[in-house]
């Protein structure tokens, strides 16, 4: 912490601009903040399950066609996962420019690559194309990387710009208004699938129709920067360049006053982001392969390809329409509870509440196999009870990981604890529980183990960190 006395009444300090402060407050009107914030993370999801999506259902046949159909999976996931590595180095780039010149030039920055990556890749050829067998994974990793760097610098500055504004006893409810933008962009992106596939045969959607959702995001993101432009600065910002706080380099100043909040809020975060990617990229994959070896063989002849009865893994056998839909039911349920998350931060305290929602999670992963293997009510309430508690454990993330920061370098150690906590629960799940899948034949018990394991680490996390939630945001520095 800085040996300097901070006064109790930060916009009391010497040479604090106490209009300029208040001019801040009367731009950045609830509505204008929350909607900015929602807007933004809204496109950055989109954008996400547009490729999490595709990724599952028919980039494994149009990127790596020469494979077999395990292989192919498998090839796609990691590709998934390329973004998950770039989000750190996105997380330093824009921590730096946040903390540096401010949030909102940083999260107009963050939202331009992460929007210009994903309507590249709706023009990118595929490996059928002549010259391309080589080329089109290629340049697939390449714009999957800008994703992933986009992603990296836009949460937490979306948080920041809800936060910082909030006015007092409100972070947590204001912070569940980011958080919305990935049940949202779920929806849009998944509704588009849904409407593709009905509308398009097969062969069309699988030659141009996939593309249709990455195109569209240039349309988002034109309006994620029409309101982003509108905003002032945050106050918690002005503050700290007014005081003459502005970190010169944030990376090693975090790194130095601030390591133990950046270890604990990556682990914080594990729980959410395995549960998270195990409910929307992995539970589409198992629940539209095959459940049987006839249906299994009737695909591959339908896609011109021999079908190997030893190489066969158990799915659900729903169509790839049926379960997107049931997919969306589930999300609308953690769209409704990030919500609510937020007055329970409030009134509980954000890690009170954590503690509680992650050992229902670790609960979860033990019946998750059972319900997922009870018929089609039984995976319709797995999806919607891991949806409930996934709007539960995310919502609070916005309010609370922020605050575990001092203001001058809150973007940078809140950037980077969420986005290593992607790199080791996000990146590698989709892929693992695919492998844990077809190891155990069909079977996903060892799925449940590997949500159990992460809410364990969680749940220590938690255990070893403070409650934030009377944490003064603007009269804190390092």
């Amino acid at each position: 912490m800085s040996t300097e006395t901070q006064p109790e009444n930060p916009s009391s300090a010497p040479g604090v601009d106490d209009d300029a402060i208040a001019a801040t407050r009367k731009n950045n009107t609830r509505g204008k903040v929350l909607t900015a914030s929602m807007v933004g993370t809204t496109i950055e999801f989109f954008d996400f399950y547009a490729y999490a999506t595709a990724s599952s259902l028919v980039f494994p046949a149009l990127f790596f066609p020469n494979q077999t159909s395990t292989t192919q999976l498998l090839s796609s996931f990691a590709i998934f996962g390329v973004a998950f590595v770039a989000r750190p180095l996105g997380s330093i780039i824009f921590g730096h420019f946040g903390d540096r010149i401010g949030r909102k030039k940083t999260l107009i920055a963050s939202l331009l690559i992460m929007g210009i990556g994903t309507f590249l890749i709706g023009l990118l050829p595929t490996a059928s194309t002549p010259g391309w067998v080589v080329l089109a994974p290629l340049f697939l990793v390449l714009l999957r990387f800008c994703q992933g760097v986009g992603l990296g610098g836009e949460w937490s500055g979306a948080a920041l710009l809800a936060t910082e504004n909030a006015p007092k006893g409100k972070r947590a409810i204001w912070g569940t208004f980011p958080q919305l933008g990935a049940p949202v962009g779920f929806i849009i992106a998944n509704l588009l699938f849904v409407a593709l596939g009905t509308w398009t045969s097969p062969e069309a959607f699988l030659a141009w129709g996939w593309r249709i959702p990455f195109l569209l995001s240039a349309l988002l993101v034109a309006v994620g920067l029409y309101v982003r432009m509108s905003l002032m600065e945050t106050p918690a910002f002005q503050l700290v360049a007014q005081k003459q706080q502005i970190s010169k380099a944030p990376l090693g100043r975090v790194f130095a006053t601030s390591w133990k909040p950046l270890i604990l809020g990556t682990f914080i975060m594990l729980a959410t982001y395995v549960i998270f990617y195990f409910m929307t990229a992995f539970t589409l994959t198992y629940g539209t392969s095959p459940a049987t070896p006839e249906q299994a063989q009737t695909a591959a002849e339908a896609a011109g390809k021999s079908f190997d009865p030893a190489g066969f893994v158990a799915g659900l056998g729903y169509t790839k329409n049926e379960f997107l839909t049931y997919l969306i039911i589930g999300v609308v349920f953690f769209g409704i509870f990030t919500v609510v998350s937020g007055p329970l931060a409030e009134k509980l305290g954000r890690r009170k509440m954590l503690l509680g929602v992650t050992v229902l999670i670790a609960a979860y992963g033990l019946v998750v196999n059972a319900l997922f293997n009870a018929g089609t009510p039984g995976v319709i309430i797995g999806l919607i009870v891991g949806f409930i508690l996934m709007g539960l454990t995310f919502g609070p993330m916005a309010a609370y990981l922020p605050e575990l920061f001092p203001a001058n370098v809150r973007y940078t150690g809140s950037a980077i604890s969420y986005n290593m906590s992607s790199v080791i629960g996000a990146g590698p799940a989709p892929f693992a529980m695919v492998a844990l899948w077809q190891h155990e034949g069909g079977s996903i018990f060892y799925c449940g183990l590997y949500i159990i394991a992460a809410a364990i680490v969680t749940i220590i996390a938690l255990w070893l960190a403070k409650d934030t939630s009377d944490l003064d945001m603007e009269d804190q520095l390092s």
